[in-house]
This record gives structure tokens, C-alpha cells and sequence, in this order.
């Protein structure tokens, strides 16, 4: 492949982010190939690979809408003045040769907020100045001519594309996640005695994880709502500012001792080998890098129809999928789960189906899309 210089957007890299990984996991396998690697964004964190070129690009902002503009000027000005050969952005911005939709459709994640406000406060979201500005800069950036490509990660938000914005679907390419598959392992039977005795959790009980920041959009409340009628246990992974409320709502149900807050993790591994089930009843979530996690690590899932994610579950064999909002369901799911999930067969399914999202994957489909895209 003739070598080019690639410019990767993302307007903040933060380590615990799941777009975030998905970018430091792409230019760590692309950077194999015979190509200069750049990232343009505002705030760099963690760790930076000396291979990387990082083009910091911080306008003063003074709020949100200020924030998404200034950035998107300032961004698109730094590609234009170096004059890259392909420009793929993680942001909503008008200009870009590649799109990667890693959030989503907008209106789409709008409308399922929606079920959880009243009539009143359901059209005040959608005339909310930020939303419109988003999605008025989500619709400029599909009209683009510059726009060759958009990247999908789930075959739910290619549609949602397609219908929203009449991108012609041969333009749209779904390229799902990848997963390290020999870092996130299943624990061995001492491994998972010595981390539930860590984390002070019942050497017999049924435990589940749920892991993510932004609790509202994760689904947390329908989590800790169907895990009360249940005997399971929840550990909570992340942080959200409304955390009391939730802890609230675990103590009005009787839960909140069987309901952990672990906060934010670095290294999350621990706690999907010390648990039986990721539950993750998101409202709007295009495809979660933590669903890959678990299951890499041998745990079934539970999730929801809205989330990109259930394209990896089939029902019974490696996990559940309900409507993020039904209770009920969720509860049924806990109870179909195994009891304890090392040596079941829904353990072996989940890992299987996981093995060929490899990093190695992820490089080769993006690099033709590039090869097809410069040719």
C-alpha cells in the first residue's frame, strides 16, 4: 500500500471512553501499515505513542454550542492548512472524507431519552438549542460533497442512517469494534475466589456488572430496579454525578446492599472475571466496547434492543435481549441466566462469538476502505 497521512478527529480522548478506545485501538493496529498517523483533538489524556502525531486544537469555548463549533472551525482549519490524505472524524463535523458514527443518529438517542420524561419536557428536548445544533450539524456534515465514507459499528445505525439522512447504503460500511481477546480472559476458578474475597462479594452469589458512565443513557435505574425481586448481585463500573440518586433508588428497593459503586476503573478486568453476567439495558448505545469485554471474557449479556450490541447476542445461547425499559423482561433474563457462569455452555457461546472481532480484523477492513477511498 503506497503510503499516506491519515488524520484521525476526536475532539477529547479520555482512557475510560468507549470511542476513545475504539480510536487508540485502531491506531495501534494501523500502525503496522505504511501510513503517518494523526490525531487532531482538544484534550489529549493518558498515555501518548511516540508514533502518534497529536495536533492539540483548543479555541476558547464559553459553553456547549461554543464548544462543538469552535472545535469543528478550529479542526477543520488544522486539516485543511495540512492538507492530509484522508481526514476520518469521530465528530459531527462538515468537511470530513470519513465519518465514523460511533454515536450514533442524534434524534435517534432524542427519541429514546424521550420515554423517560413527561409530555412537557419531551418537547422541550427537542427544541433544546444544543440538540438542534448537533443535529442541524449531524445533517450539513451527511450532505457534504467531501464525504466518501461513513463507519458504522453496528448494523442498527446504518440503517438509522440510511433512513434519516437517504445516505446511499454502498457508502455506509460496518466495521464492528475489536477486542483483545487474550487480555480479557475467563478467570480460572482460583482467580474468581480470590477476587470475590477482593471485593467482599459472596463466594456462591450470582453477580452481575454493569459497566459504563452516564447512567441514564445506560440504563442503570432498570438495572438496579430488575435486580431487586432477584437474590443477584450488581457491581456498578463508572461514574455519573446523579450517583446518590441511584443509590437512592437502591435503598428504597432493599437493594443497596447487594448493589456495589465501584466507580471509575482503569482496569476493569478484574471485575468482569469476578462477575456471571454483564447487564447493560441502554437506552441508545450504537455498540458498547464493554459488551465485547465481557463476553471476551466469558460472560453472557443482557442488553437492549437499542443498543447495536444485541447484533452479538442470540437469545438464550449467549445472553437476552429486552426493550431497555421493560423491568419485567429484564428480571426474566437475570432468572434464565446460569447460576454460575464458569464452565456453562452460554460462557463458551459467549467467547466464541467474540474471537473474530480481532485488532488484526479491525486494521485489514479499515485499511481496504482506505486503499478503495484513495484509489
Amino acid at each position: 500500500m503506497k503510503a499516506f497521512r491519515l488524520a484521525i478527529v476526536r475532539q477529547k480522548y479520555r482512557p475510560d471512553g468507549g470511542a476513545e478506545r475504539f480510536v487508540s485501538r485502531a491506531l495501534e493496529a494501523l500502525e503496522q501499515q505504511d501510513l503517518e498517523l494523526n490525531v487532531i483533538t482538544r484534550e489529549w489524556q493518558g498515555d501518548t505513542n511516540p508514533n502518534w502525531h497529536i495536533h492539540l486544537c483548543n479555541p476558547m469555548k464559553f459553553g456547549r454550542i461554543s464548544r462543538e463549533r469552535g472545535f469543528a472551525e478550529a479542526a477543520r482549519a488544522l486539516w485543511q492548512k495540512e492538507n492530509f490524505d484522508l481526514v476520518q472524524s469521530h465528530e459531527r463535523i462538515p468537511g470530513c472524507d470519513i465519518y465514523r458514527a460511533g454515536d450514533g443518529v442524534h434524534r435517534r438517542w432524542l427519541l429514546q431519552r424521550a420515554r423517560l420524561l413527561p409530555e412537557w419536557r419531551r418537547k422541550w428536548l427537542f427544541s433544546n438549542r444544543y440538540h438542534r445544533y448537533v443535529m442541524c450539524a449531524e445533517r450539513a456534515m451527511y450532505a457534504a460533497p467531501e464525504l466518501k465514507a461513513v463507519i458504522c459499528n453496528a448494523e442498527m445505525i446504518k440503517q438509522e442512517i440510511v433512513d434519516d439522512f437517504g445516505v446511499p447504503a454502498d457508502k455506509v460500511t460496518v466495521i464492528y469494534n475489536a477486542i483483545d481477546n487474550q487480555t480479557f480472559l475467563p478467570a480460572s476458578e482460583q482467580q474468581r475466589q480470590q477476587l470475590r474475597t477482593q471485593y467482599h462479594l459472596p463466594q456462591q452469589a450470582h453477580c452481575l456488572i454493569f459497566v459504563g458512565s452516564g447512567f441514564e443513557r445506560k440504563g442503570l435505574a432498570a438495572a438496579i430496579r430488575a435486580i431487586a425481586p432477584t437474590e443477584s448481585y450488581l457491581l456498578v463500573v463508572g461514574k455519573d454525578k446523579a450517583e446518590k440518586r441511584y443509590r437512592a433508588l437502591a435503598q428504597s428497593l432493599g437493594c443497596s446492599d447487594r448493589v456495589r459503586f465501584m466507580g471509575v476503573q482503569k482496569h476493569t478486568l478484574p471485575f468482569y472475571q469476578a462477575a456471571d453476567a454483564l447487564l447493560l439495558p441502554t437506552l441508545y448505545d450504537p455498540f458498547p466496547n464493554v459488551i465485547l469485554e465481557a463476553m471476551s471474557c466469558g460472560l453472557p449479556v443482557i442488553t437492549s434492543t437499542t443498543c447495536g450490541g444485541a447484533e452479538f447476542i442470540t437469545p438464550g445461547k449467549n445472553g437476552f435481549v429486552t426493550d431497555a425499559l421493560d423491568v419485567n423482561a429484564i428480571t426474566d433474563a437475570i432468572h434464565a441466566l446460569p447460576q454460575q457462569v464458569l464452565g456453562s455452555s452460554m460462557a463458551e457461546a459467549a467467547r466464541l462469538r467474540i474471537m473474530p472481532a480481532t485488532p488484526a480484523h479491525l486494521s485489514q477492513q479499515l485499511i481496504n476502505l482506505y486503499n478503495r477511498l484513495l484509489d
